[in-house]
């Protein structure tokens, strides 16, 4: 595949780089804070301690951050992020998945209101977003540096020491050694119904396995979740998911299909979910590599059949990923049609192609997705694909558009979800739930 020709001039999707529909966020007055700003600059110094300490106790009690409707604009919100300073404080810099410049943290600074312990920066933002962050407060002696280099060098060291919103109960855990973040539902984001743990469904099992890993080269932390009520007679529709240390260890995505399955939304399914190690052996593995899909084909299905009452019908078998993880799920039904004959993709990482140096490119360059065109060139296979991506990640989504008209084009029957959101496990939870829905509900 990697020598296939390109796609002839007039077959190429014409790129879309316009971001006429990309939601962007733009500074803001929040009302609470503008309300607060008023009435400071006429209050005597104790009615001003009284109004401060009455501010945090409500942002205490609603939580934050703040949420405000905007007059004459029904669709966003003026959202207000908000961090209790000290004596101490010099700056304090939010860390907001895909709404943050990371070559200009500058731009993501909070604002002191003067004479207050209180930090604030007020986005406004489409009513349907949803995402995480982090915030951290710069308490090093002496001032700041004035801007430029040593500025961004200063909160870039900053960014390590980011923990989440202590006013926000909403998390999304972290993972090998991040801190959890914060997340935050806007009033019109995409529910996501089947997230939390109910008590009226059955469980499933949820179990860590290890098996050899073959064509990997070493052994591997496998999860696999049963389904509840499951017996041998009955073969079991499949899910072959990435990042099983994410997905069971962490987020508890069991408790997603214990929902799923009582809703009777999706069959009963087994679950296969490999542990990812660690950001070395995720690069080093996922992605377009033979000798992952090899290793899911030839090593984890055989050896789950062996064990477990599960289907051999591609059509009632799913690899799911995330990022690179999105990519090696599409690459798997590519190279093993006949065993992978549905592929959901989560912000795949389209920009990948084979001899990449490790790690995302400064600037992705537009066209077709190398994975795109070995689509192309593959012709017509039965297989389905659901592809989901956010609308704040860039070139991603148009490589993610150019992919789907390929696939259309090619009588693949193919579905696209586009939310408003980043790069972030807070929509993929949700994301995920949805794509199997579309992939195997009934």
């Amino acid at each position: 595949m990697n020598g296939a020709a390109p796609l002839a001039p007039d077959a190429r999707p014409r790129a879309r780089t316009a971001a006429a529909d990309r939601p962007l966020p733009r500074p803001a007055a929040g009302p609470r804070i503008t309300r607060l700003a008023h009435r400071l600059d006429t209050a005597a110094p104790d009615e001003r301690t009284a109004l401060v300490a009455d501010f945090w106790a409500a942002a205490e009690r609603s939580g934050t951050p703040l949420v405000e409707p905007l007059d004459g604009d029904p669709d966003h919100r003026a959202v207000t992020f908000l961090w209790r300073g000290h004596r101490a404080t010099r700056q304090v810099l939010l860390l907001a998945n895909r709404l943050m410049d990371r070559d200009h943290l500058a731009g993501s600074l909070l604002t002191r209101l003067p004479g207050t312990d209180i930090w604030y920066r007020t986005q406004r933002l489409r009513a349907d977003h949803r995402g995480s962050y982090r915030i951290v407060a710069d308490l090093t002696p002496g001032p700041p540096p004035a801007g430029g280099g040593p500025l961004q060098d200063r909160l870039r060291a900053l960014t390590a020491h980011a923990a989440p919103d202590p006013l926000n109960p909403g998390r999304i855990p972290g993972r090998w050694g991040v801190p959890d973040s914060s997340v935050f539902a806007l009033p019109q984001a995409p529910p996501q119904p089947w997230h939390a743990r109910r008590a009226d469904a059955p469980r499933g099992t949820a179990e860590r396995h290890r098996l050899p890993g073959a064509t990997l080269g070493d052994e591997r932390d496998i999860w696999v979740y049963v389904p509840p009520g499951h017996t041998a007679a009955a073969p079991l529709d499949v899910l072959v998911l990435s990042d099983g240390d994410m997905w069971f260890g962490a987020l508890g995505i069991q408790h997603t299909l214990d929902a799923l399955i009582a809703d009777r939304a999706i069959p009963p399914l087994l679950v296969l979910s490999p542990d990812a190690v660690d950001n070395a052996t995720r690069w080093r593995e996922l992605g377009a590599r033979d000798p992952w899909a090899d290793f899911l084909a030839h090593t984890l299905l055989p050896w789950a059949a062996d064990r477990w009452p599960l289907t051999a019908d591609p059509a009632r078998t799913v690899v799911a990923g995330q990022s690179l993880g999105g990519l090696a799920a599409l690459y798997a039904c590519l190279r093993h049609p006949g065993r992978f004959g549905n592929a959901l993709a989560q912000s795949p990482s389209l920009w990948w192609r084979p001899g990449m140096p490790r790690g995302v490119p400064k600037a992705m360059t537009g066209g077709v997705p190398w994975l795109a065109q070995q689509f192309a060139d593959a012709g017509p296979r039965t297989v389905r694909v659901h592809l989901d991506v956010g609308l704040h990640e860039g070139a991603m989504v148009d490589y993610s558009r150019t992919l789907h008209d390929i696939l259309r084009a090619g009588d693949y029957r193919v579905t696209r979800t586009e939310f408003n959101g980043g790069h972030d496990y807070a929509c993929w939870r949700g994301g995920l739930a949805d794509g199997l829905v579309s992939l195997l509900g009934r």
